[in-house]
C-alpha cells in the first residue's frame, strides 16, 4: 500500500469514527485490528498536515432555568435542543439520553 493510499484509508476511517458519535475506545473495539493508539496517532497526524482538526469545536448551548408548577413535584428536567424538547424524569436511562442528544445535536 502506498503512502497516499494509507492516508486515504485513514481519512475514511477518521470520517467514519467522527460520524459514529462513539468514543475512541468504543469505536476501536468495534473495528478489529485498530487500536486507540493508532486512531489517536492518525487524528493528530491529519490535524498537523491539514492545519485543521477533525474534532468538532466545542459549542456552548444556552441553559434556561425557570420555576415550574408541574404536577410531578418538579422532579423532571426539560432539555431543549433546537426545536426539540426532551423531558427527563427520575429513573431515566443515561446511555439512551446521551445517544438521543448526540443525534439531535447532529441534526440541528
Amino acid at each position: 500500500m502506498t503512502r497516499a493510499e494509507l492516508q486515504q484509508l485513514w481519512e475514511a476511517r477518521i470520517a467514519e469514527y467522527r460520524e459514529s458519535g462513539q468514543s475512541v475506545k468504543e469505536w476501536c473495539a468495534s473495528h478489529e485490528g485498530i487500536s486507540p493508539r493508532q486512531l489517536w496517532y492518525w487524528l493528530r497526524k491529519y490535524k498537523d498536515q491539514n492545519g485543521v482538526s477533525l474534532e468538532k469545536p466545542t459549542r456552548w448551548l444556552p441553559v434556561e432555568i425557570s420555576e415550574s408548577s408541574s404536577g410531578d413535584g418538579g422532579n423532571s428536567l426539560l432539555v431543549r435542543i433546537g426545536k426539540t424538547s426532551i423531558e427527563v424524569r427520575p429513573g431515566f436511562d443515561p446511555a439512551l439520553l446521551t445517544q438521543v442528544v448526540r443525534v439531535l445535536i447532529a441534526l440541528c
